[in-house]
């Protein structure tokens, strides 16, 4: 019996000094890391990075590079964009004959106006902030508040709209037949002279989808070249990643989620209200949420936010560290007020340090590649 006892005891301590060291590598191999080890978990392939801290049930995107489009200028030459394109340019689509869709979009300045919000006709200022055009081809909805779903639907608003381009666009292709000059490109792109409005917003979507970012040094770090980001930017992509929790929203190639969300900038009952997305729905869940915008090229499209009241980006990473709850509703407000917005759970206090917050911005400015400005075409006069 002794002898039994013994060699179950010696098994017993066999194993335990067998398992010993694999307890004490797990627990070398997670300390809180170093900055340099930190990075250097990041110089391989994307598959073997470290994984972002994500919500529970929140669907994402790993990052995923663009590449120089070898084909623009081929894709340019094409007859209804080269139509689309004199179109966007050309200011008669307005009704002043002033204003074309490139006042507010204009190449020069990120395809954006750089205004808080946009300007239109007889210098009626808009109510939000001009979306950049870039990669729009690869949007699910359009506007802040996703009311179009096509680019077509979404060319119908700032032509018809009074304080925009204020055309009524059931005239606007009788306007157009008048231009001679006109007929020949339309001819080119559709077979016969004929102008119709389908066929105004068809182009103009044709031009538009070709308005793309260009890669990045970010780009150029997911695929290999790893010296293309210094230490600092790459330590402020994995704060991006992790504990500033930026990747719940914005993933993917373009570094977002292509939904909508309230950070909690619904100004609700106050000056700058904007209920967003329940313009749209009508769903109380649904007040103050707006779209997630890309963030390629995003130093090129201030300022910043449906209302364009942030143009300083320290200013919104100390936004997202606060949490942005002070205003929710308590239970007796909620239940009183149902359109009471209450902030997206997903926004939580980061409690990022200085440094921190810094290389997050240095990686968030790596994320502009785009340098080219298209010259602006000549369109028929007559």
């Amino acid at each position: 019996m002794k002898k039994v006892f013994l060699a179950i005891f010696g098994i017993f301590i066999f194993i335990l000094f067998s398992f010993t060291p694999k307890v004490g590598q797990d627990l070398m191999d997670n300390p809180d890391p170093t900055i340099e080890e930190i990075v250097k978990s990041y110089k391989k392939a994307i598959t073997e990075w470290p994984k972002p801290n994500i919500n529970y049930g929140v669907s994402w995107k790993e990052f995923s590079s663009i590449k120089r489009d070898s084909l623009y200028f081929v894709k340019q030459d094409r007859p209804e964009v080269i139509l689309g394109k004199m179109l966007f340019f050309d200011p008669k689509l307005s009704k002043s004959d002033q204003i074309s869709c490139s006042s507010c979009h204009d190449p020069e300045m990120g395809w954006t106006d750089k205004r808080r919000v946009a300007l239109g006709n007889d210098h009626l200022m808009g109510n939000r902030n001009t979306i950049s055009l870039y990669n729009i081809a690869d949007r699910k909805s359009f506007f802040w508040d996703g009311r179009a779903q096509s680019l077509e639907e979404q060319a119908s608003g700032p032509l018809g709209a009074h304080h925009e381009m204020a055309m009524d666009v059931k005239i606007l292709p009788k306007k157009l037949q008048k231009i001679k000059g006109y007929k020949v490109y339309f001819q080119n792109a559709y077979g016969d002279e004929k102008i119709t409005y389908d066929r105004i917003v068809k182009a103009l979507a044709e031009f538009q989808k070709t308005i793309k970012s260009q890669p990045s040094r970010f780009d150029q770090f997911i695929d290999g070249k790893y010296n293309a980001l210094s230490d600092k930017e790459i330590y402020g992509m994995h704060i991006f990643r992790t504990k500033a929790r930026c990747m719940n929203c914005h993933n993917g190639q373009n570094l977002t989620d292509e939904s909508f969300h309230n950070i909690g900038l619904t100004y609700y009952k106050r000056e700058y209200e904007d209920l967003g997305l329940y313009n749209v729905t009508k769903k109380p869940e649904d007040v103050g949420k707006f779209r997630t915008p890309q963030l390629r090229d995003l130093n090129l499209t201030r300022p910043w936010m449906h209302n364009g009241l942030f143009d300083d980006l320290e200013g919104i990473v100390n936004v997202y560290n606060s949490g942005m709850h002070m205003i929710d509703p308590k239970p007796e407000q909620k239940q009183k007020d149902p359109n009471y917005p209450v902030t997206d759970s997903m926004m939580q206090p980061l409690k990022l340090t200085k440094d921190e917050k810094s290389a997050l911005i240095s990686f968030l400015e790596s994320l502009n590649g785009t340098k080219y400005k298209m010259r602006r075409p000549e369109f028929p006069i007559k």
